[in-house]
């Protein structure tokens, strides 16, 4: 049985009273609340968790906070941090709140090193010069200084030495290396000077040629190899030795190779070590890593094919094997604490599609198993909802942070229109740590998010997207292919803007098993079934993709094609079109493409949802996002109605829509959800300050507004719940059901 899918035999007594001290907190077997938790040195002191947990516990309603430390030169095999751990755990299960504590490898990096120095992250630095035909030239090749969110408090993926790999010569032009010109020269070069920071190397003249040399070396950095054949090993003992603690789980936050923040565009960096160059000859045919970053970086002439594989397995190892270190963190979380574990927060790091997440995990986020569909930032809600269909999730979570209040005010009202939630992240950056912890508990945020809370009672069901964009995954990571660096949002977000949304899905997700063809014929994701499907650009496909979409091709999925198919993921000659269904509909461009998919759409009488007609931005993207009112719908057949664009509790819906040609009337205030069976029976209710509902014969008039979800159990009993109501149970409640569930709305911080 599934825990989170909500059991209503969980409501056959109430399991929290009305008064008690964590009457505000959603009961187990509910779709539960996110918070975060960044430990500094506050929390190092004697007892200094209890100031956070204490707040979290009065003022908010957190089921469960994810932690990670962020302390200058502690590590989490150091037996204080353990004790601390232990200490915070114990006591926030004492006050109704769940620890989910970051054990990344990341946070022990010197005890990796200690154990195992020669299984460290390389980055192999491509540095190009023009030789003297007269005279020797000396080239320096400079190591990077790493930082991220796990670092910038603590020490940096700093360089520990650096080695000379290789130096070559050759003469290139606009189209690449001359092969005929290209000489490995590296024996006959002298290393000057090899430190940390720098390599140094001195290079012969070249003998009346004007040719070029380009000196690669690698830098050691103090961080884990992804491919160390001890990783996971490592990995395990670390969860392994937490299993003491009574922590409801752990995280891994952003896993990769450590961060570029630009993408590398002019491709002069790789990720590499030993054992990832031993990997790769593997799979490549014995083909040698290093020779081979040449080909990739500048290509060579007659070679291009050879190029574009060589990019193909490089960027495909990346995102099997992160993603094959993510999920084996899953299983071993939920070995070591069981199987109601969570694991948690959001693979994403580059909150956005793009060649700077490629070359962090080679867009590894829908091979990262989570409990819960889970991303940060602006992460662009085309892929929010498509997680949430692989992940099995109801919701997705988006942790968020701004430097204004204002923005996570319209964050919690758009996000439950586009089938999510917050993970709430304190503001950031700000001016002080406990000030800044307690700005999102002021006000009526917290009231707003719990009226959106109410919808977890009522449905299980993730948002309805009626369209997936399937992009080639080897083509959009292929800097020498049609279509780098283009994911698909673009045209994702065209059908979100009209009202339909979309999932974005890696075509690896077909190889994986994971998008499949069910028994009536639709392709289908976790619950979703698409009644369009676009294949985005598939240059450099296997075959198998071919012979996924021509099991649908008289299907009840229409299909569609943007982008030439002519090469296989091996780069040699495919004629994609002619193995694709004829039924497949090509496009010439994204914006007549989305215009047909949507005439299709309405052809099988899907009406749409809201309009995406606000925009996420940052991060140098902008994509598109639901606005702070509006309707959605889930895949069970809920209707949900959010309002909150001028009160930060939530606006007045007073309402009246047909579903199926029954007329639903509202009152509320917020949130307003509706499920009607197939003859137009209601199944389940919840809306926030609601005064009146009506449908047919079933009418609710209150004298005061209140916070409420109703629902019919799997017997057909009516089960409810009242958030916030201190006085007896209004009586046209008590005519509906005598089973209510009292929930208090945590009060807010007040100074």
């Amino acid at each position: 049985m599934n825990r989170y899918i909500f059991l209503v035999m969980l409501l056959a007594v109430p399991l929290y009273a009305h008064g008690n001290e964590f009457a505000h907190r959603l009961p187990d077997g509910v779709i539960p609340e996110l918070g975060c938790w960044f430990w500094q040195e506050p929390e190092f002191q004697p007892d200094g968790y209890k100031a956070f947990i204490d707040l979290v516990q009065r003022h908010s309603p957190y089921n469960f906070l994810t932690a990670s430390l962020r302390i200058p030169e502690k590590e989490l095999t150091d037996a204080d941090v353990h004790a601390q751990i232990m200490a915070a755990a114990v006591y926030a299960r004492e006050q109704g709140v769940h620890l989910v504590m970051d054990l990344d490898v990341r946070l022990a990096r010197r005890a990796f090193q200690k154990a195992h120095p020669d299984e460290l992250q390389e980055m192999l630095l491509l540095r190009e010069v023009d030789l003297s035909p007269s005279r020797s030239t000396e080239a320096v090749v400079r190591s990077l200084d790493l930082s991220d969110h796990y670092t910038h408090r603590t020490t940096h993926y700093i360089p520990l030495h650096g080695d000379l790999m290789r130096v070559y010569t050759y003469i290139r032009g606009e189209d690449g290396i001359k092969a005929q010109t290209l000489r490995d020269i590296t024996t006959a070069c002298t290393v000057l000077a090899a430190t940390k920071d720098s390599v140094r190397v001195r290079i012969p003249e070249s003998g009346g040629e004007q040719t070029r040399a380009c000196v690669m070396v690698a830098f050691t950095h103090l961080t884990p190899d992804v491919f160390a054949p001890h990783l996971i090993e490592f990995q395990r003992r670390i969860i392994e030795k937490y299993a003491a603690v009574p922590l409801a789980g752990a995280a891994k936050d952003e896993w990769g190779f450590p961060p570029c923040y630009d993408g590398d565009p002019q491709k002069r960096q790789f990720w590499f070590s030993r054992h990832r160059a031993q990997a790769y000859a593997e799979r490549i045919g014995g083909r040698d890593l290093t020779a081979d970053c040449l080909l990739m970086s500048f290509g060579i002439k007659g070679r291009e094919a050879q190029r574009r594989a060589a990019i193909n397995h490089f960027m495909e190892m990346s995102w099997q094997r992160n993603g094959e270190l993510e999920n084996d963190f899953y299983h071993t979380v939920k070995e070591v604490f069981g199987p109601d574990a969570i694991v948690a927060t959001h693979p994403t790091w580059w909150p956005y599609p793009d060649m700077r997440e490629f070359k962090k995990n080679g867009l590894d986020w829908w091979a990262a198993t989570r409990d819960w569909a889970q991303t940060d930032e602006t992460t662009p809600f085309a892929v929010r909802t498509a997680l949430a269909k692989k992940c099995g999730s109801p919701v997705w979570y988006n942790m968020y942070y701004s430097k204004n209040k204002t923005d996570y005010e319209r964050a919690v009202w758009s996000f439950a229109l586009g089938g999510g939630r917050v993970n709430y992240h304190r503001p950031w950056p700000s001016t002080g740590l406990w000030e800044a912890r307690k700005t999102l508990l002021r006000g009526d945020l917290m009231r707003a998010e719990s009226r959106v809370r109410l919808l977890n009672f009522i449905s299980n069901s993730p948002l309805d997207s009626p369209v997936a964009v399937v992009f080639g995954h080897a083509c959009a990571m292929n800097w020498a292919g049609p279509a780098f660096n283009d994911a698909g949002v673009a045209l994702a977000d065209a059908f979100w803007r009209q009202g339909f949304p979309a999932d974005l899905i890696p075509s690896s997700e077909i190889e994986n098993g994971n998008l499949i063809v069910d028994d009536e014929g639709w392709i289908r994701y976790g619950a979703q079934r698409y009644a369009a499907v676009v294949l985005y650009h598939p240059e450099f496909e296997r075959p198998s993709t071919a012979a996924f979409f021509n099991r649908v091709a008289t299907g009840p999925t229409r299909l569609f094609r943007l982008g030439d198919w002519t090469q296989d993921f091996n780069a040699r000659p495919f004629d994609g079109a002619a193995a694709l269904p004829h039924s497949m509909l090509v496009g010439s461009d994204a914006e007549s493409l989305a215009l047909k998919v949507i005439a299709a759409l309405r052809r099988k009488n899907i009406a749409p949802q809201t309009p995406a007609t606000a925009e996420l931005r940052g991060f140098g993207h902008t994509s598109a996002a639901p606005p702070t009112d509006g309707f959605c719908r889930l895949i069970d057949g809920t209707l949900i109605q959010i309002a909150g664009t001028d009160s930060v509790a939530g606006d007045r819906i007073s309402s009246t829509v047909a579903i199926d040609g029954v007329d639903v009337t509202f009152d509320a205030i917020g949130v307003a959800a509706i499920r009607l069976d197939e003859e137009g029976y209601v199944q389940a209710l919840a809306a926030g300050g609601l005064k009146s509902f009506q449908t047919g014969s079933f009418e609710i008039e209150l004298h005061q507004r209140v916070d409420l979800a109703l629902w019919l159990d799997e017997q057909g009993k009516w089960r409810g719940v009242l958030q916030g109501w201190a006085g007896d149970i209004p009586a046209p409640l008590l005519a509906v059901t005598h089973e209510w569930l009292r929930l208090d709305v945590p009060p807010p911080v007040v100074d």
